[in-house]
């Protein structure tokens, strides 16, 4: 990480030193600088994982040794926790019911129970939904599907299982698979995480990567396709350097219900509001009681749904944030991991570093128009600017490669270069969206659902949402442009996602197949 850092500061340093320095050239390597330790950090484990699932026979087993003994029988009691709020239960119950009676068909089918755990609201929408789970239950023995629906979300998802897990519909369970709404899991991938538990007891919470499904538009496809490759290595490489005190990610994982009541009750902040993004906090406190959390870097058989579309991205990236912000309030405490707050830590810099991510675009911007940048090397210019994307993506295009290594086919080639240049065009375009988002405050007051359908976003309302990213694109285009032509040449890769914003979500938004969105469970089993 230190070489990777250094390098990457180095160059920075060789191509802003070109004829002399300028003040906004300061400004630039100032905001690069900043940046360096965790792009480097990122690329480091990026490159670990990598070389493990190139060179390990078992790479898994690697980097969680309990599972080269997960070979005992499943006698543990288990519940599948969903957790609910105001969702389509045609389209949640499904694949619920489906797990839960592959799993009482096989090994240890008798332990296993559904509990499906509601924040909704009184009303219509309530009612409903429990007259879908007791459908549900008549289809299987007594007991075996639980119904449970609070009258105040407090706490939201994490106040929701916690409750839950004190109360005495839990008692009997010694295992909780935490399931949102849009989590699709197999029975085999469960049946193994339980048995990675019996061989481990001292793992408190077991997290298996998450795969995509259900994409019906171009944007859930592409970007899930990347979130794919690129969640691989990366968890890969993380498990290496973590080992016992790893991430959890709050759903598709299997909780040891003892320790997790006794040790990942989450703290009421001091402004007095209750934590938002709850994941990272329950496995640092976890950790801090001697626990370990670990993750499993494979994906079959756990899944999840992508964003359908831009909007819809960028409104669960704005309650992310929101969450994150918080841990600040968190990092000192002494009952909490030293890695588990380093993963706040990361979490909270993963947006308040995006500003001095993006800044250089326009300042750069200015410094050309200024007649800055005389004597800048060409050359070393363009290579740091490949260089700043290779680390900033590195896991993911480590994770394309492998794919390739694979399957050397031109249909896996073609879609990895999709992906890539799409996300080339979202870099920017994220950037801007969470920089405003942090000058606006980047606070929710609240957590509400995700929009999960398809829908599609029309050009007007797409120019709407995006005409800031727009305007943007635009000013800072002038700007080369009075530059000069070489200025203008190499910042058009970087300007191409502001200025192409609202058709880029407006195109990518289209849902294959307007028949299947008219029909509410025929849209469900085609996800």
């Amino acid at each position: 990480m230190l070489a990777i850092a250094a390098g990457f500061l180095a160059l920075a340093w060789h191509v802003l030193a070109g004829g002399g320095w300028t003040p906004w050239e300061a400004l630039i390597l100032l905001c690069l600088a900043a940046n360096a330790p965790w792009l480097a950090l990122s690329a480091a484990t990026g490159l670990v994982g990598f070389a493990i699932r190139r060179v390990a026979r078992d790479p898994a087993g690697l980097v969680l040794p309990a599972l080269r003994a997960a070979d005992r029988p499943v006698r543990a009691r288990t519940v599948l926790a969903l957790c609910v709020r105001l969702e389509d239960m045609a389209c949640v119950l499904p694949p619920a019911a489906r797990l839960l009676a592959a799993l009482r068909a096989g090994e240890g089918g008798d332990g296993f129970a559904l509990a499906v755990l509601s924040d909704t609201p009184a009303g219509a929408a309530a009612e409903a939904e429990a007259a879908a789970v007791r459908d549900l239950a008549a289809r299987f023995p007594p007991g075996v599907v639980l119904y449970r629906r609070r009258q105040e979300n407090a706490g939201w998802k994490a106040g929701n299982l916690m409750e839950f897990l004190d109360g005495d519909l839990a008692a009997g369970f010694d295992l909780a698979l935490a399931l949102d709404a849009d989590s699709a899991m197999s029975a085999d991938a469960v049946r193994r995480l339980a048995r990675i538990m019996a061989a481990a007891p001292r793992i408190a919470i077991l997290q298996p990567t998450v795969g995509g499904h259900g994409a019906r538009t171009p944007f859930a496809r592409i970007t899930g396709l990347g979130h794919a490759r690129a969640v691989r290595i990366w968890a890969t490489g993380q498990a290496w350097w973590q080992g016992p005190h790893g991430p959890y990610w709050g759903h598709n994982a299997m909780i040891r219900i003892a320790p997790f009541r006794a040790h990942a009750r989450l703290p009421i902040l001091p402004c007095g509001g209750r934590i938002l993004s709850h994941d990272h906090v329950e496995a640092a406190l976890l950790q801090g009681a001697g626990w370990e959390v670990r993750v499993l870097p494979e994906d079959a058989g756990s899944a999840e749904r992508h964003p359908p579309d831009l909007p819809a991205l960028l409104a669960r990236d704005a309650r992310w944030a929101a969450g994150n912000m918080q841990y600040r309030h968190l990092l000192r405490r002494r009952d909490m991991g030293a890695v588990g707050r380093l993963q706040m830590l990361q979490a909270i810099l993963h947006y308040l570093l995006v500003p001095l991510w993006f800044a250089p675009l326009p300042i750069a911007a200015a410094n050309a128009a200024t007649g800055g940048g005389e004597g800048t090397p060409r050359g070393a210019l363009v290579a740091l600017l490949l260089l700043s994307a290779l680390l900033l993506h590195l896991p993911k295009l480590l994770g394309h490669a492998e794919a390739l290594w694979r399957a050397p086919r031109a249909a896996v080639l073609r879609a990895a270069a999709g992906e890539v240049a799409f996300g080339f065009l979202l870099d920017p375009l994220l950037a801007l969206d969470r920089t405003l988002l942090l000058l606006r405050g980047g606070r929710a007051a609240g957590w509400a659902p995700q929009r999960r359908d398809a829908a599609g976003i029309g050009q007007r309302a797409a120019l709407r949402r995006f005409a800031p990213h727009t305007v943007a694109g635009l000013l800072l285009l002038g700007l080369f442009l009075a530059a000069g032509p070489f200025a203008t040449l190499v910042a058009l890769p970087a300007l191409a996602g502001l200025l192409l914003a609202a058709p880029l979500a407006a195109l990518s938004s289209r849902p294959a197949g307007a028949g299947v969105a008219a029909n509410g469970k025929r849209r469900c089993a085609a996800g």
